[in-house]
């Protein structure tokens, strides 16, 4: 382990942490879990590239966290909302945000220039300047940039007749102060660099790279001929990029989610400035002004502007950087079913199966039966929630057109209101329609974030339900890097409660109340807290484990202090934000935090509620304790009845529960990675798990 690691703690003075308050701020907790990625870029443990990787992944949580949170909390200030749950007004969050940032970027910054970029250099990967370039090199870029940049390039000026140009969210831009060689007055133009170009170009051999932005600095005279070059500097902005919309502001909901994503490319409010260190000061003033920001909106960065171009390099081909592959393995009841021996819904028949992605395949599960039931002659209908799916081919895409094709009644439910999909999902929506699938778009005011699917099938004159009841999105890409769990079964009463859940989300039901299933924001939150409470109630036989990715909700959080508080030992898993404080004497002794951050993202929602002696029950589902997700969202747990599976979720949430080589732990004085005794990784012990189970797909 890299001995510069060190605990992800707030800095002193306006983020310090506050010890008279029951919540921690939500924002500042998310800080805290993407410092725990960027310390995977710090660890010499983990391959070089998937460091890489690691930053990269940082980069871009942090550029969504400023379009979306920051963002936010200027509209709450220029509304003068009152202090949240935590006690924090909206300026004073940004004023800590603005703290733990700079200290944050200051450490990201060192990673990369003594860290990184020296170790990709040791193993012949090299980032170079162009004054690093030989002169032959420097005239084999100049005619790549003469026949391929060069063409796309618009200067945009700065003068009475030409007002500063917009600049979009999150471009990379070059400030370009030229002039006049007469008159010597000085003038500012705006240089996009094309984004639909690779941010980093091989310098003759495959392992040197030169920024894109540099070989158009170099040249950049080309643009301004007969102009003197003063300066030219790389920038971005970020602006707001949250899309509001309430179903209500049209008839046509496809139309105001288009015309949302528009008002996002345009969006007036900016909130971050990032800019290289060279910068004059008097272009940052200029910049500022433009922008209507102040200088505590400023974020250095070297040697690069916009980090999250680095995940470019992870994509060559040194095999000896990366992780080794984790072979695809299917479930042993699964081989029948691709040998093509067996159905998919004899299996299911015969019992229920729980997968866990990405040790368990998803092309040979879930894509599997999706596939099955767009073929099967018995099968009569087929439903499915889309919130998100791959921007290629889809295998449930795929499914759901073959399946309409065939005259099967199909439906799909399709979220636009999906954040930063909304355009992707819009362009499967229109083709999901011209193929013939009855697309809906959820329920009014409610994003649908449930994860399901049902096949109505006809055997020997009667009707079964089949159904997939997942904590992840229907996309084969994430698959592979999300940790997710997913239950197939023919439980009639799931199927059941799907069936009615699915005619809530297409239709006009108002049913709240069902057979097994926990539905938001219907009964969700009542029945946890039922549930909650009833452990609080057996007191120290009580036992609560709870796995998600966020845990902000106040209400349940007062829930897990009473719990607490009257003995119950809780446990919970949370990769993201957490608002509860855990471990402070009188308020949370019982309570123990942890976060996984490793090769996988943990993205599954496990609920567990009861002692061994009592008997425990467990639930899987989509919702994360969040108010957005209780209270506005469609949400969905299943209980996982059968005991063989019950049993493999608790090795699951053992594994994790003992994990000291990924895992963090929250104290009463913040984040710490949690000691390592045993040497446990979650992520190998869950591969060594799922090969005990199963066997290589074919």
């Amino acid at each position: 382990m890299d001995a510069t690691v060190a605990p992800s703690r707030a800095p002193r003075g306006a983020a310090e942490r506050r010890t008279d308050v029951r919540y921690e701020n939500r924002e500042l907790s998310w800080l805290e879990f993407n410092a725990r990625v960027l310390a995977l870029a710090e660890d010499t443990d983990v391959p070089l590239l998937e460091r890489v990787r690691f930053l990269a992944i940082y980069s871009n949580n942090l550029d969504e966290f400023f379009q979306v949170r920051v963002a936010g909390l200027h509209e709450q200030l220029a509304a003068g909302a009152p202090a949240g749950p935590d006690g924090m007004s909206a300026a004073q969050a940004l004023t800590a945000i603005q703290a733990r940032v700079r200290t944050l970027s200051t450490r990201r910054n060192r990673i990369l220039t003594k860290s990184l970029l020296p170790a990709l250099a040791k193993q012949g990967i090299k980032i170079v300047a162009w004054t690093d370039l030989s002169k032959s090199e420097r005239l084999a870029m100049r005619q790549r940039f003469e026949a391929q940049i060069f063409p796309v390039l618009t200067p945009l000026a700065v003068d009475p007749a030409h007002p500063f140009p917009y600049v979009s969210d999150l471009s990379l831009n070059l400030a370009v102060v030229v002039r006049d060689p007469s008159s010597r007055q000085r003038r500012f133009a705006r240089v996009k660099v094309p984004q639909n170009l690779p941010r980093f170009i091989a310098v003759k051999d495959a392992a040197r790279f030169i920024a894109i932005e540099q070989v158009v600095a170099a040249h950049v005279d080309r643009l301004f001929p007969g102009m003197e070059i003063v300066t030219a500097h790389p920038f971005r902005v970020t602006r707001d990029a949250d899309v509001e919309i309430e179903a209500d502001e049209a008839e046509d909901l496809l139309s105001a989610i288009e015309e949302g994503v528009r008002r996002r490319q345009r969006s007036p409010e900016a909130v971050r400035l990032e800019v290289d260190p060279s910068m004059p000061k008097s272009v940052v003033a200029l910049l500022l002004e433009e922008f209507d920001l102040t200088s505590r909106d400023v974020y250095v960065t070297k040697p690069l502007v916009g980090l999250g171009s680095m995940m470019e390099l992870t994509k060559l081909d040194r095999p000896d950087l990366k992780y080794d592959p984790f072979p695809t393995v299917t479930q042993q009841r699964l081989v029948p079913v691709i040998r093509g021996t067996s159905s998919i819904f004899d299996v299911i028949d015969e019992g229920d199966l729980l997968v866990q992605h990405p040790y368990d395949s998803f092309d040979t599960s879930v894509a599997a039966f999706l596939k099955a039931a767009a073929k099967d002659p018995h099968v009569l209908a087929i439903k499915q929630t889309l919130y998100r799916t791959s921007l290629t081919e889809s295998p449930v895409i795929q499914a759901l057109v073959r399946a309409a094709a065939d005259g099967k009644q199909t439906v799909a439910m399709v979220e636009l209101k999906a954040r930063f999909d909304e355009q992707a999902n819009i362009e499967w929506a229109r083709i999901l329609e011209e193929s013939g699938v009855h697309v809906v778009y959820g329920v009014v005011g409610l994003k649908t974030h449930a994860k399901l699917s049902m096949v109505v099938r006809e055997e020997d004159g009667k009707i079964r339900r089949y159904c997939h009841v997942g904590t992840g999105n229907y996309h084969p890409g994430t698959a592979t890097a999300y940790e997710d769990i997913g239950l197939l079964t023919a439980d009639p009463d799931i199927g059941a409660d799907v069936s009615d859940l699915f005619n809530y989300i297409t239709g006009y039901s108002r049913q709240d109340d069902y057979r097994t299933v926990l539905v938001a924001p219907l009964a969700l939150r009542r029945e946890l807290l039922a549930m909650i409470a009833e452990e609080a109630a057996a007191g120290a036989d009580g036992r609560i484990v709870m796995k998600m990715n966020s845990l902000v909700d106040p209400g349940m959080i007062d829930a897990l202090y009473d719990a607490s508080a009257a003995g119950v030992r809780i446990d919970l898993i949370v990769r993201g934000a957490c608002s509860l404080r855990a471990q402070v004497p009188g308020l949370s002794e019982n309570i123990r935090v942890r976060s996984l951050v490793g090769r996988f993202l943990e993205h599954s929602r496990v609920f567990r509620f009861g002692s061994e002696r009592r008997g425990a029950r467990y639930y899987i589902g989509s919702a994360d304790l969040m108010q957005r997700n209780l209270d506005h969202r469609v949400e969905c747990l299943t209980p996982v009845l059968d005991p063989a599976l019950a049993v493999h979720l608790q090795e699951i949430l053992e594994i994790e529960l003992a994990d000291d080589a990924l895992a963090w732990e929250l104290g009463p004085k913040g984040w710490s990675r949690v000691s390592k005794r045993t040497g446990v990784n979650a992520n190998e012990a869950l591969m060594e798990l799922a090969r005990s189970r199963t066997v290589h797909a074919e």
